[in-house]
């Protein structure tokens, strides 16, 4: 056991020394290695970040354990044939359906209900096109997780008694009082006077769609309004992500049995929920890295036969150096392990570099973009064992070369 670490020890200290004799020879080896190795590292880093950036974002918009009831709800594609069969099946959610559901659904933490319209508004000259006016229940502010930049949201009392006030958005607090503190001032809405009470925090954007540019008002307001006749959403919440399952499941079967559907009937509804959108982010991302990772892995196997020709030259080299230990009694196996380990020692090297490449310039980008880039262990473990691999691979018909070498022909060739 002795001798063979000390073979090992030996072998090691050898490689490293014939790499440090051409140092400049060595980096440009490596350069190829270098940047695979970082582009793989760099590119998982990315879709980690994208995947935490747009979760963000979607608690955020949306509420972190959120779900969502109304007539033609859906995630993901929906074909004409679908549509078609949903849209004859499928009806409006009434204001007393909602009552049933926010009476009976055990698993909710929360059951609210809100119903939209996008409208144009005009006020002292100023206009601002297609605005959405949100009528809401007071526990909307609790199911999508609202925060307040001034004032308060809308209470229980002031939607039982349909009080003429409302909360805006951040676009429409630019919009309307740009310099102001806009509390207490009154908006027009269909020329309606509403007294202004909050401004919600500004929430940003999601797949082109800006969520500030909202008013929020009582949902009893609303039907006075604007009607109510395309129906009403329903909107729940669950105490924890792990019960929000459970809590659709249980407010879905509770709007079946007011329905009074069979077992086998199909839902005359949609459910969409907040785990349904990330799904569809992690598929969206995981497809982009199915194409990406394999491109820059090819940038490794460039690297590897750059190793590959290197090592080859090596083995010209150092014909003298061969010859003579063969001569001396190593054996073709030793010879083999000693130009092998010279090899992935330089793709781990160039591997350990791109890793350390790959750190600086995710943290540059998370610095510039302000967006969050995880390095994961799983890419670089990848991309170290892919280095590894290839580092042996490309050593392989070099080192099995320079094993082959007959001991009297090497020493003669020098």
């Amino acid at each position: 056991m002795r001798v063979l670490l000390t073979f090992y020890a030996d072998a090691f200290r050898i490689a490293i020394k014939s790499i440090l004799e051409h140092k400049l020879r060595a980096f440009l080896t490596l350069l190829g290695v270098i940047i695979g190795v970082a582009s793989v590292v760099v590119v998982g880093a990315s879709i980690s970040g994208l995947n935490s950036y747009v979760s963000t974002q979607v608690s955020k918009v949306l509420g972190a354990n959120h779900f969502m009831m109304n007539r033609m709800a859906h995630s993901g594609e929906m074909d004409d044939k679908e549509f078609e069969e949903r849209n004859k099946r499928n009806r409006k959610i009434e204001w007393e359906e909602y009552k049933y559901v926010k009476a009976r659904c055990a698993n909710c933490s929360e059951v609210g209900a809100q119903d939209n319209d996008r409208i144009d508004i005009n006020q002292d000259g100023i206009e601002m096109p297609a605005v959405e006016v949100r009528g809401v229940t007071e526990n909307m502010e609790i199911i999508e997780e609202k925060e307040m930049m001034l004032g308060r949201f809308i209470n229980g009392s002031e939607v039982d008694r349909s009080a003429k006030v409302c909360v805006i958005g951040y676009d429409v607090l630019q919009k309307f009082f740009p310099d102001e503190d806009p509390i207490e001032k009154t908006l027009k809405i269909r020329g309606v006077p509403f007294r202004i009470i909050g401004v919600e925090e500004q929430r940003g954007s999601m797949l082109g769609q800006s969520f500030d540019r909202m008013v929020y008002i009582p949902i009893t307001v609303h039907f006075q309004l604007f009607g109510g006749g395309g129906g009403i959403q329903i909107h729940g919440a669950s105490e924890t992500r792990d019960l929000l399952v459970f809590a659709i499941e249980d407010a879905r079967t509770v709007l079946r049995n007011k329905r009074k559907l069979l077992g086998s009937d199909e839902d005359t509804f949609g459910v969409v929920n907040t785990q349904d959108l990330g799904n569809q982010i992690d598929q969206f991302t995981g497809a982009i890295a199915g194409v990406v990772i394999p491109i820059t892995l090819t940038i490794l196997v460039v690297g590897g036969i750059v190793v590959m020709n290197i090592m080859l030259v090596s083995v010209t080299e150092r014909t003298f150096e061969v010859g003579l230990r063969k001569a001396l009694g190593a054996t073709r196996q030793q010879i083999l392990l000693q130009f092998l380990i010279e090899s992935a020692s330089l793709c781990v090297a160039g591997g350990i570099i791109g890793i350390l490449l790959a750190s600086g310039v995710t943290t540059l980008i998370t610095i510039l973009a302000g967006i969050t880039m995880t390095i994961t262990v799983g890419y670089v473990v990848l991309a170290v064992v892919v280095s590894s691999v290839i580092g042996i691979v490309a050593g392989l018909y070099p080192a099995f070369k320079a094993s082959n070498l007959d001991p009297i022909v090497a020493l003669a060739k020098s």
